[in-house]
């Protein structure tokens, strides 16, 4: 349920936003428009909005900024550390996007960027499943994660990024849960959501979606 990529986040929290920044040239195609990305998500956002996968703070900060209270659900302690150091009020859940304590009231939306991808498509089902039960009457989810627009795509991707010698970046795209927009259309809406998906960059698509009643 992603928790197995702690010990990674842990040691990447140090340099995480050294890596968004584009200094790591293997991931700078993965990281383009980064800041417009995560405001855009902060745009579609209001309320009480819970987040997961909070990272170092980088999106909390732009909903913060723009008013929301937020729920800020992070399983990384490392990342949870550096995020108190950005927001030293915000009050940090350790959770996951399965596992977490369910806030005290409904929430107008759920955000997340760059973390969906570290559950497989069995747990993607489970937990969008869940946020249909924590999510207001016509409450959003808005994330924005690497999605392909099927597995060709996919597959043309990791061999691109073999042929640049971005080994490590190869191995990311084979080793996490990467899933595609049929896939994800799919769960997104048997769990009652109607889904819409905005291309980002090379990878990150913008997954956005409104709560239908069952």
């Amino acid at each position: 349920m992603g928790r197995e990529f702690n010990d990674l986040f842990d040691q990447w929290a140090q340099t995480y936003d050294g890596t968004i920044s584009g200094h790591d040239l293997e991931y700078t195609e993965v990281f383009t428009r980064y800041d417009e990305i995560l405001e855009e998500v902060a745009d579609r956002a209001s309320g009480f909005v819970i987040e997961f996968g909070v990272g170092t703070g980088n999106l909390t900060n732009k909903l913060v900024s723009k008013g929301s209270e937020v729920y800020a659900v992070e399983p990384s302690q490392g990342m949870r550390e550096k995020a108190k150091e950005k927001l030293p009020d915000l009050t940090l859940i350790d959770g996951d996007f399965l596992q977490f304590p369910d806030p005290l009231v409904k929430a107008d939306a759920i955000v997340s960027t760059y973390a969906f991808h570290h559950l497989t498509d069995e747990e993607k089902d489970r937990a969008i499943g869940r946020f249909h039960e924590v999510l207001n009457e016509n409450g959003r989810i808005v994330f924005a994660d690497t999605v392909f627009l099927d597995d060709n795509a996919y597959k043309a991707k990791i061999k691109e990024s073999e042929e640049k010698g971005f080994f490590r970046l190869a191995e990311d795209l084979k080793s996490e849960y990467y899933t595609t927009i049929p896939v994800l259309t799919n769960l997104f809406e048997k769990n009652g959501f109607l889904v819409k998906f905005e291309q980002q960059n090379e990878f990150v698509w913008l997954i956005d979606s409104i709560k239908k009643e069952r």
